[in-house]
């Protein structure tokens, strides 16, 4: 994945994520929980683009 394009999606996504904590009306403890999944998910993508977690093609939530 070229630079500027990882640049662009963090971008979108933290825009996004302040958009949503900014506007949309939600309790504190809702927002932090948000929040957390929101950037443990960005992490974990980051780490498959830049190849330390490899594929997670295999990973399936749920049954």
């Amino acid at each position: 994945m070229p630079l500027i394009n990882l640049i662009v999606t963090l971008v979108v996504v933290g825009v996004l994520l302040w958009l949503v904590n900014t506007y949309i009306p939600m309790d504190r403890k809702i927002k932090s929980i948000l929040n957390a999944v929101i950037v443990i998910a960005v992490i974990l993508w980051l780490l498959s683009v830049f190849g330390v977690l490899g594929n997670m093609t295999g990973i399936r939530v749920g049954g």
